[in-house]
């Protein structure tokens, strides 16, 4: 009884635990948007939805403030005849109220400095500046099919071979190799891409050396790893009485790889390209070495550009009030873009049929 009455307070207890680490994960997604949407709502309070479509980045521009009226000289002069004359004491009075005045405008600038922000003058003539994503969202986007159309064969074919192909003094140290590339830091493939690789891709297909091409072959070539290491692993929970049962009906290699083994293996290859794409999306450092840093739409694949996660690691320790509400901005828009992503790519190519 005292048995029974032990392993039923350890089943809550572990019950608990797990609702509590399934509900931490959910609090930090909630925390996380909260965060970004507060942070971020001036330059959505400024800019809108038009913040997407709009291709400038920290440009000022004039703001037409309208006609100005012009007082001459009698009236002028009329206005400062008919002023009455001001007592010292009422002049006094009137210095403290205009001290206790301007308080109350400094304290209410605390709060809308971020709106005014955006607005200079000089010369007498008033400038907005203007945030916009587009260039950086289409830079984003472009470089992350670019890798995954590059990565998505190479890693397949690395864990087909790993898995059906080679013998197995040979598949051990090759997926060694394939997992250790997964540790190199981002910062490498980005020195490497900038000094070898860049200069090799220009010299074959033209263009820049620094450029959206580079970049996007470079986000490939880093999640390959990751995509045939979770391919291959997929494909090794394939039964063997499967693959034996069609090599018995005289099925080819090739027949068994692609009529038993991706069906089966379909869910964790999808997945391993889903956290791929995820990485590929939010890569930083590689990509700032060798997409180029421009605030323009890349007009050719060789053309250089820019992309979200490079300008918050760019501008984010030089930036404030509405600047750092843009990079906020961004910052929730790629968590719109990933959130979408993926979870167009788990309903659509997950689903059963």
């Amino acid at each position: 009884m005292i048995f029974h009455h032990s392993n039923t307070l350890v089943e809550k207890f572990f019950r608990n635990i797990s609702r509590l680490s399934a509900s931490f994960v959910f609090l930090v997604l909630i925390a996380t948007v909260t965060v970004l949407y507060l942070t971020a709502r001036p330059a959505i309070k400024e800019f809108g939805l038009h913040f997407i479509i709009e291709p400038r980045w920290d440009v000022e521009v004039p703001i037409d403030t309208g006609p100005i009226d012009i007082i001459s000289p009698d009236e002028s002069a009329v206005t400062q005849t008919s002023e009455p004359d001001i007592s010292e004491s009422d002049a006094g009075n009137k210095e403290d109220n205009s001290i206790v005045i301007d308080d109350e405008f400094d304290r209410s600038d605390e709060f809308d400095s971020d709106e005014e922000d955006s607005v200079s003058n000089s010369g007498g003539q008033q400038y907005k500046t203007i945030y916009g994503g587009a260039v950086l969202i289409v830079g984003t986007v472009l470089s992350t099919i670019i890798a995954m159309l590059f990565s998505i064969p190479i890693a397949l074919g690395i864990a087909v071979f790993l898995s059906e192909i080679a013998s197995v003094q040979l598949a051990k140290p090759v997926g060694i190799a394939i997992e250790l590339l997964a540790a190199v830091p981002s910062i490498i493939y980005g020195m490497w891409a900038l000094f070898y690789f860049g200069p090799f891709i220009s010299s074959i297909f033209g263009g820049n050396s620094i450029s959206l091409l580079v970049a996007g072959l470079v986000l490939g070539v880093m999640v390959i790893p990751f995509m045939a290491a979770l391919s291959r692993d997929a494909i090794n929970t394939t039964p063997d009485v499967l693959k034996e049962s069609a090599y018995a009906m005289g099925a080819t290699k090739f027949e068994v790889i692609k009529d038993i083994i991706f069906p089966y293996a379909k869910a964790g290859i999808i997945g391993s390209i889903i956290v791929s794409l995820g990485r590929a999306m939010g890569e930083t450092m590689a990509v700032a070495f060798v997409i180029g840093g421009v605030f323009e739409f890349a007009h050719h694949i060789t053309a250089p550009t820019n992309s979200i996660p490079v300008v918050l690691a760019n501008n984010f320790s030089e930036s404030s009030g509405i600047s750092m509400s843009s990079l906020f901005y961004l910052s929730l828009i790629l968590f719109v873009i990933s959130f979408i992503t993926i979870f167009s790519a788990k309903h659509f190519l997950l689903r059963r049929k």
